[in-house]
């Protein structure tokens, strides 16, 4: 089992950025895959971003490529999301997660955090 605690959510303007952080505890956090998924208001969850456990290998939705960066410290336990030139479109409730790869992760993670919410404004 795996615990995942998101941080660093909040209301932000566009073009601006915010790094949420998501606490891993329980399994061996520097084994798994980590990742984050978001769902908007009336829409489904959708990948945003994944990395493996070694941290060479990232997957990331196009509609953030060049804007986020995934990036992981297991030494703190923790996976980071930087995401820069925020949009409204961003604005959405992001979830961290857990799975066996990086490539797995991002269809199905075997864990979920609680989710922190992002609001971008115009």
């Amino acid at each position: 089992q795996v615990q995942l605690v998101e941080s660093g959510g909040g209301s932000v303007q566009a073009g601006d950025s915010l790094r949420l952080s998501c606490a891993a505890s329980g399994r061996t956090f520097s084994s798994n895959a980590m990742g984050w998924f978001r769902q908007a208001p009336g829409r489904e969850r959708e990948f945003v971003a994944t990395i493996s456990w070694t941290g060479a290998i990232t997957y990331y939705t196009d509609s953030v490529k060049g804007r986020f960066t995934i990036s992981r410290d297991n030494a703190k336990n923790t996976v980071y999301l930087q995401m820069n030139s925020l949009k409204p479109e961003d604005t959405a409730v992001y979830y961290c997660v857990s799975g066996s790869s990086a490539a797995t992760t991002r269809v199905k993670p075997d864990y979920w955090g609680q989710g922190t919410q992002v609001t971008v404004s115009s």
